[in-house]
């Protein structure tokens, strides 16, 4: 039975689609003026495995996850580079997709741009005002009325009078009520046409919020089962989404709220203000792209994320750990075995509000009864499972970059002559523990066996009364 921790109920509740064995999610995606960040890479890599998750648990998936290509930001920046706004979003948007795509994220069914949606958004805003939420400004704007809505803040668990007197709300002679927020923006004689369109309130171009109330309605309906993004999201931008969608269209919006937590640098939220931000491209240029997907989900989405380059150094050598048990011991490709006592492990983690640590801790252990048992079904398992985080899919892993395994550094991993790999000191641990354990069954030619193996790798055993200890040659 699949929990989900929901954000407005702040609980973990049993997942019951609205639709039987269907599952309809949007998740706000990037504003593409600039080249994602870490911040954007653990939303992609998240919502990923959510949906990953979802498929292999049998629901029939639809995922929606937008693009916001028009917006203050994109305007400013397509100026100060002096080119179209077009030029500029096509290029962050195919940036966007080599990122994703290296991090092993799956394309969204559907990946909706603000731009191609004005006229659902106008239908919305229409609606908005015929129902008494919404209201023309003397600048020209068209703002919501926040205090017409009952049940504003309860999202982000803010009353109204707390907003009121704090900091994020700005005063404004042309708003009814500081607390209102814009749904269209009337044009500016200095703005490209490109960022125009008609309306019934005069040329102009929409708010950030209306967007994906009009895209989540449009490909989704009115009520859907799961919408998520960042833990900065919650407010005010998904509580202005519930604000308009239910005040549009007098039913409930969303079923469950799912938020990420932030990615921290020593112990400050990551951002450009305080000097400390990284794009996805920038770690790419250190690290292989699984090992900055295992960094993600080796912290549950909705925890902290602190960044650093120890962390994925840590990263990188757990994840070695797993790809050399299954060089030890090559798996074919297999469907998971669900009634299996691992894969019921990993299951039961990711059905408690997709526990990716603890799944990965599962992986883990099979990985030593990888190394412990040389069971082939045992590594296909592991491979299988492994694959529904989007993990050991990378056949080069071991072959390039330079890694620390044990108290060895490699400049670059290769097989040996005998198609044997460097052991780490677990792995060494493992195979001494197995040849305990074979002794100790008399099967003595496998005891024999794991010694020739350890011998050809440079690995020399030293038995005595106290146990087995071992030695490089």
């Amino acid at each position: 039975m699949l929990k989900i921790y929901n954000t407005l109920t702040r609980d973990k509740q049993e997942f019951i689609p609205i639709t039987p064995n269907t599952v309809r999610m949007y998740v706000c995606g990037m504003t593409v003026y600039d080249y994602c960040h870490l911040g954007h890479a653990r939303v992609l890599v998240v919502f990923d495995t959510v949906y990953r998750w979802l498929k292999a648990s049998g629901y029939d998936v639809t995922y929606v996850r937008n693009i916001t290509d028009i917006d203050d930001k994109i305007i400013k920046r397509a100026a100060e580079n002096q080119e179209s706004i077009h030029q500029l979003t096509q290029r962050f948007i195919a940036a966007m997709h080599e990122d994703a795509d290296a991090l092993g994220v799956q394309r969204p069914d559907h990946e909706p741009r603000a731009t191609q949606y004005v006229p659902q958004m106008l239908e919305m805003i229409a609606q908005l005002e015929k129902n008494g939420l919404a209201y023309k400004a003397v600048d020209g704007d068209v703002n919501y009325a926040v205090r017409k809505f009952d049940g504003y803040g309860k999202l982000s668990g803010k009353s109204l009078e707390d907003l009121r007197a704090g900091e994020r709300v700005e005063v404004d002679a042309n708003k009814n009520d500081p607390l209102d927020f814009v749904l269209w923006k009337h044009a500016r004689d200095s703005e490209a046409e490109e960022v125009k369109w008609d309306s019934p309130w005069g040329k102009g171009r929409p708010g950030w919020h209306i967007e994906c109330s009009a895209m989540g309605t449009e490909l989704l309906g009115k009520h859907f089962d799961i919408h998520g993004g960042g833990a900065d999201l919650q407010f005010p931008h998904h509580e202005n989404e519930i604000a308009q969608s239910e005040g549009a269209h007098r039913c409930k919006f969303v079923n469950y709220w799912m938020h990420n937590g932030f990615v921290r640098v020593d112990e400050e939220k990551m951002s450009k203000s305080l000097g400390n931000f990284f794009t996805i491209r920038e770690v790419l240029k250190k690290y292989q792209p699984e090992v900055v997907r295992f960094f993600i989900l080796r912290a549950h989405y909705r925890s902290a994320l602190n960044y650093s380059d120890a962390h994925l150094d840590d990263a990188k050598s757990a994840l070695a750990r797993l790809y050399i048990a299954l060089n030890l011991v090559p798996a074919s490709a297999r469907a998971i075995d669900w009634n299996e006592v691992y894969a019921q492990r990993f299951k039961a983690a990711m059905d408690d509000d997709f526990n990716t640590p603890e799944a990965m801790a599962v992986l883990f252990d099979l990985a030593k009864e990888v190394n412990r048992s040389k069971s082939t079904a045992a590594a296909a398992q592991l491979k299988a499972l492994a694959g529904v985080l989007g993990l050991l899919q990378d056949d080069q892993f071991l072959q390039g970059g330079n890694y620390v395994w044990g108290d060895i550094t490699l400049p670059a991993f290769t097989m040996s002559a005998t198609g044997t790999v460097p052991h780490t000191s677990e792995s060494i641990d493992n195979l001494i523990e197995a040849r305990t354990a074979a002794k100790q069954a008399r099967n003595y030619a496998e005891a024999d066996r794991i010694r020739k193996e350890l011998l050809d790798a440079g690995i020399v055993l030293e038995d005595s009364a106290a146990g087995t200890a071992w030695r490089r040659a």
